[in-house]
């Protein structure tokens, strides 16, 4: 009598995973065509919501307060080291641009980085306002 069951002892043929080999065996083809991989898009600029814009706006009110305070303290220190009144004024007027120019930069990197964070917007809002705090040190010499 046969048995048409292999014995239990022996393996079953897997037809699972398996590793492919030297150059002999290749991967299966993809029906002859090759695969083009596209590369992956830009990040797309977010829309920015009007909360967000707000929230901006309102932050950057309150740091232009505080500038202003910061300007009067900075030409009353200035007019105390025997600084010509007029040239205090300037002084304190350059660095409170300076000032107002790269917190814009930084308020609008924080509203929408992947919008306002480019060299087009950043670059001379950052520009300007260096060159307005270099002229500040400028200006307020004796």
């Amino acid at each position: 009598m046969q048995n048409d069951q292999a014995p239990a002892s022996a393996p079953a043929a897997d037809p699972g995973f398996k590793l492919p080999g030297p150059a002999g065996d290749a991967l299966p083809k993809q029906g002859g065509t090759p695969i083009e991989v596209a590369p992956a898009p830009a990040p797309v600029a977010t829309d920015t919501s009007t909360r967000d814009l707000a929230i901006g706006g309102a932050v950057f009110l309150i740091l232009l307060v505080i500038y202003f305070f910061v300007r009067n303290a900075y030409v009353h220190h200035l007019v105390v080291r025997r600084v010509a009144p007029s040239t205090a004024g300037s002084a304190g007027w350059l660095m409170f641009v300076g000032l107002c120019f790269l917190s814009a930069a930084a308020v609008l990197a924080m509203i929408n980085a992947s919008k306002f964070l480019t060299f087009a917007v950043t670059g001379p809002l950052v520009a300007v306002g260096l060159i307005a705090l270099v002229a500040t040190l400028f200006v307020g010499r004796r």
